[in-house]
């Protein structure tokens, strides 16, 4: 039989063993993103303590789903976490606390969380050593779904929108972003600022019809005309007289193609067209503004930014949250590397013709000629070499 003082000992062992585990909690996954702060998949909530600050968003950033769909984030909850993120880190009470941000939800609410400290920290880690990132995203269609989008994707995404400056949180006005993709509101969201707005389509006249918003064409001129928008697209049904935009001097083109369906090689040429010839934004909707829009506009960026399909994708999400179903997922990563060689060559003959203006400019001033013939060719190359800043 033990003896009194045996038991109090092992007594001690035991609590001193249980407060080190609760001090240290046992996690699926632990990393460490930088000295200060690290991301934790945990099995259960834990409290912050003298050495470390620890907070959980999986109740504070949700994802609205349309069916079985359940991520990314859209943009204005990353920038909220970021902000919240970085406050944390600047806090001085917290100087000299480890920081760590941890989720303890299902295997959707990691995959978010996950992108969020990805996208966060994505010029300091090394995203292909964490295998959790490879965690894939659904598309918001019905049934099962047909493409695997991967949290690394969308890291990529990010990335690639960082390089291009179509994410500047400098400039990001947060408020406005939540205050338009409301469906009562617009339900709209640039996807490249400046060049892409992709919109619900309007409706011949705004009325509330089965507790849904929707807006007649007159609704968005305000926010087009404050904000370049000089082009609609239209990509479903006529449900509006076009008059009603071109009266009131916007562009306004019709590409139809059916609901959930894949674009012919023509609407694709034509979309392209259209797109590099517009001086100003170009507002594009199908019915929803999400499968059939963010399709085309997907394409684009492929061909124009060299983006991948699962980054176009991705970054078109992340924008707009139900972007590209089903077997537009597959017809956009099989357009991939068509759309890479036509975007190379466009760049290519865009470059000889701007090359080509200068020595024609020169030959004009040391010959003598008079330069008005030389003009008429300039202002055509003026205007395509004006594009590639658009571009």
């Amino acid at each position: 039989m033990k003896r009194k003082s045996e038991r109090r000992a092992e007594s001690r062992k035991r609590l001193c063993a249980a407060k080190r585990e609760e001090a240290e909690p046992k996690a699926d996954i632990h990393i460490a993103i930088a000295d200060r702060l690290y991301f934790a998949i945990l099995k259960q909530k834990i409290r912050s303590s003298s050495e470390r600050h620890c907070f959980c968003v999986d109740d504070e950033l949700s994802y609205e789903n349309f069916y079985a769909d359940f991520g990314p984030l859209n943009l204005a909850m990353f920038y909220r976490f970021c902000c919240k993120l970085t406050k944390k880190l600047k806090i001085f009470s917290h100087a000299k606390k480890k920081i760590v941000f941890y989720t303890c939800g299902d295997k959707k609410k990691q995959a978010n969380a996950a992108y969020l400290i990805g996208s966060y920290a994505i010029s300091m880690v090394n995203t292909q050593v964490l295998p959790f990132f490879l965690s894939p995203c659904r598309d918001a269609s019905f049934g099962t779904c047909m493409y695997n989008l991967t949290i690394l994707d969308c890291l990529c995404a990010v990335h690639k929108a960082l390089q291009f400056g179509w994410l500047n949180f400098s400039n990001f006005d947060v408020e406005e972003y939540e205050h338009y993709e409301r469906a009562e509101n617009g339900d709209f969201n640039w996807i490249i600022p400046g060049k892409f707005l992709a919109f619900s389509g309007p409706h011949p006249k705004s009325k509330i019809e089965n507790g849904y918003p929707l807006h007649a064409p007159e609704a968005y001129f305000p926010y087009f005309r404050k904000h370049n928008v000089t082009t609609v697209i239209r990509l479903n049904k006529k449900m509006y007289d076009a008059k009603r935009f071109t009266d009131m001097g916007f562009d306004h083109h019709d590409l139809f193609f059916v609901d959930g369906s894949t674009p012919n090689d023509a609407i694709v040429t034509k979309f392209m067209n259209i797109c590099e010839n517009t001086d100003g934004a170009i507002a594009v909707h199908c019915k929803a503004g999400l499968g059939r829009t963010g399709t085309l506009i997907a394409c684009y960026m492929m061909k124009h930014f060299r983006l991948t399909a699962a980054e176009a994708i991705a970054w078109i999400r992340i924008c707009r949250p139900g972007s590209v179903i089903g077997p537009q997922q597959n017809f956009i990563e099989d357009l991939q590397s068509s759309l890479w060689a036509e975007g190379d060559l466009y760049r290519q003959k865009l470059s000889e013709l701007e090359n080509g203006s200068s020595k024609m400019a020169v030959t004009g001033i040391l010959s003598g000629v008079d330069d008005i013939s030389i003009n008429g060719k300039n202002k055509n190359i003026a205007r395509r070499t004006e594009m590639v800043s658009r571009v």
